[in-house]
């Protein structure tokens, strides 16, 4: 299969760069698969799993919030949280909720009370879905 190079950094480290198969990426409105050649596109993250397919392995990593670019070069993702998905544990998705609670409570706007509940929800279904 064709190959593409991938970045993934968040601002504590570079997670990953190589090249990868494909790589599905939690857009702020919905799931998406980058493959070889993909349209140029740029789109916000939402909590989520970024899943990386190499040549014969495949990887796992949470991330929270955050930017994807696809470009002729390639895609980065750069995540303001980015954790692989084994180093995991049910206390980092408890702060990682507390941290969304605080962010609903001190929304000073509808608009923004609103995002932080979606942001909240979408945590919560993450960690129930991985049964942590």
């Amino acid at each position: 299969m064709a190959t593409f190079t991938l970045e993934l950094v968040s601002p504590e480290q570079l997670l990953f760069t190589g090249e990868v198969e494909s790589v599905v990426v939690p857009g702020s409105e919905g799931e998406f698969t980058v493959l070889k050649d993909h349209a140029p596109m740029m789109s916000t993250l939402k909590p989520g799993l970024v899943t990386i397919v190499e040549a014969s392995t495949q990887r796992r990593l949470f991330v929270r919030g955050g930017f994807a670019d696809v470009n002729p070069a390639g895609l980065t993702i750069l995540a303001e949280t980015a954790v692989p998905i084994e180093d995991l544990d049910a206390a980092r998705f408890d702060a990682e909720i507390k941290a969304a609670n605080d962010d609903v409570a001190g929304a000073s706007t509808d608009d923004g009370r609103r995002l932080a509940q979606t942001n909240l929800d979408q945590l919560r279904n993450l960690r129930s879905a991985l049964s942590l």
